[in-house]
């Protein structure tokens, strides 16, 4: 039995996940994405020791979906016993965005909200932007506090450091083609570095497992088969 735990994007909920647990659910015999607090700002540390109490004495994958690429990450260098593999979806193991990393204590105060949905959706969605995934999208970034995602904006533009190639655990990395959030060396830099790594493009956006949730679940199902194959 393999169970799926996921760890969430910037909004830390688990609201954007409905239609991907769907598709993957062939694949796992249980799905559980663990939720961050919303009204309390956790830096990675923090959040890492949150979600290392969430996983399972089982046989698990790991997947980590962009803010919380990093938590996967450094879970992988030092794994618990059920670790068996670890997914990454449109995320990153440097700065996310490298030129705005001297303004990250800025960005701790800076009103999260402050952006309209409309240009949200746009850089998040882009061309698969639809009104479901654009009130999905606006409902969970509604339910944290805007200082929280503010914290957390801050805290992914100065990632923790690390040992990627001390990562023994096979690793998928999920690139959307139609990202315009993160470059697209984001993911060859991890994939390079991680000695059992692969990377697949998927047609989609940043939020690639919302708008794309069956090409990704297939991808995933695919590198779990060859886990138990190998």
């Amino acid at each position: 039995m393999t169970a799926l735990v996921v760890l969430p994007g910037l909004d830390g909920t688990a609201t954007l996940h409905s239609a991907f647990c769907a598709a993957a659910n062939f694949t796992f015999d249980t799905i559980k994405v663990v939720p961050y607090p919303p009204d309390h700002p956790l830096g990675y540390a923090e959040l890492e020791t949150l979600a290392r109490a969430e996983l399972p004495s089982t046989p698990f994958v790991l997947l980590g979906e962009s803010f919380s690429g990093p938590i996967a990450l450094s879970v992988a260098t030092d794994p618990p016993p059920g670790l068996i593999g670890i997914v990454l979806s449109t995320t990153f193991a440097r700065p996310a965005i490298p030129a705005l990393s001297p303004f990250a204590p800025l960005v701790r105060f800076m009103p999260a909200r402050a952006a309209p949905i409309a240009l949200l959706s746009w850089w998040l969605l882009g061309q698969w932007t639809t009104p479901a995934l654009r009130s999905s999208l606006k409902n969970a970034l509604d339910s944290a506090a805007s200082s929280v995602l503010a914290f957390r904006a801050a805290a992914a533009l100065r990632p923790p450091a690390v040992n990627l190639a001390a990562i023994s655990a096979p690793t998928l990395y999920l690139r959307a083609t139609g990202d315009r959030l993160l470059a697209a060396s984001a993911g060859e830099h991890i994939r390079s570095s991680i000695p059992q790594s692969r990377l697949v493009d998927i047609a989609g956006p940043h939020l690639l497992l919302q708008a794309a949730p069956g090409p990704c679940a297939h991808a995933i199902g695919d590198f779990v088969q060859d886990i138990h194959d190998g």
